[in-house]
């Protein structure tokens, strides 16, 4: 599965490869901001981090799945209603911590899943996601902060 590589072996090494003072193309966030963001994605894609409600009307659910699993990439700008305006401060002091934290919620992501292959876990904008859903969101995701950055190709090679 192309995504699933690419999340497991290429996607922190895309991310390392953005200098950590570039500028993003669009929002507030700065690479230190995006790395601990998506870690935090990671996180609730393991279902570390546990959410209840479903914040999007439950009609919607099914149009956002096929969204997930369609080409169509996500809008620059796209606002989320679970963070501020302006990013949170930084959990760690440095860069390096952030990669680190990123690879551990990345390892700990697959391992979830491989331990349970039925397991589902609720997105609160996107409802109950099944592994192939968590990693079709999570390459999305992933590649509209990476473009973020100006990494364009996402590529395997």
């Amino acid at each position: 599965m192309e995504k699933e590589a690419f999340l497991s072996q290429d996607f922190l090494k895309k991310i390392k490869s953005i200098h950590p003072s570039t500028k993003g193309s669009w929002g507030v966030m700065n690479v230190h901001d995006m790395i601990e963001h998506m870690s935090d994605s990671f996180r609730m894609a393991s279902g570390k981090d546990l959410y209840t409600k479903i914040l999007t009307p439950l009609e919607n659910i099914p149009k956002l799945q096929a969204f997930i699993l369609s080409d169509k990439p996500m809008r620059e700008n796209t606002k989320n209603s679970l963070m501020g305006e302006t990013p949170a401060d930084h959990r760690h002091e440095h860069i390096e911590e952030a990669y680190q934290e990123l690879e551990t919620e990345i390892h700990d992501f697959f391992q979830a899943f491989s331990h349970d292959k039925t397991l589902v876990v609720r997105n609160p904008f996107f409802g109950d996601l099944n592994y192939e859903l968590w990693i079709a969101l999570l390459y999305k995701h992933g590649k509209h902060h990476l473009r973020q950055f100006g990494i364009q190709e996402i590529d395997n090679s």
